[in-house]
């Protein structure tokens, strides 16, 4: 993805699923996330523009709330290293051994 600001991020879907900005996934407030397991291989099933300022993206595994806004999006991407392994610092606290994605 690229961004008006020239910088440009490669996510993988399980990096996106992961953190999707939904309640599914964030909660409803700081203390309230909900990690996600067994979503290596997830794939995206599709993109739908939401206006000028945000997609939602579908997931086979049937998740589809949340609207990633072009500013989350980037963020994402600026902040992939510190986010991604946060993301493996807590599976492996919870005890969660990830799968080798196909």
């Amino acid at each position: 993805m690229t961004f008006d600001d020239g910088s440009e991020f490669e996510y993988s879907f399980e990096y996106l699923r992961v953190h999707s900005p939904s309640a599914e996934v964030k909660g409803h407030g700081p203390g309230q996330e909900f990690l996600q397991t067994g979503k290596e291989n997830v794939a995206i099933t599709a993109v739908e523009p939401i206006g000028h300022y945000a997609v939602r993206l579908v997931f086979d595994d049937g998740h589809d709330t949340g609207l990633y806004t072009w500013t989350y999006l980037h963020e994402l991407g600026s902040n992939m290293e510190a986010n991604w392994k946060s993301y493996l610092d807590r599976l492996a606290v919870a005890g969660y051994a990830r799968e080798k994605p196909e």
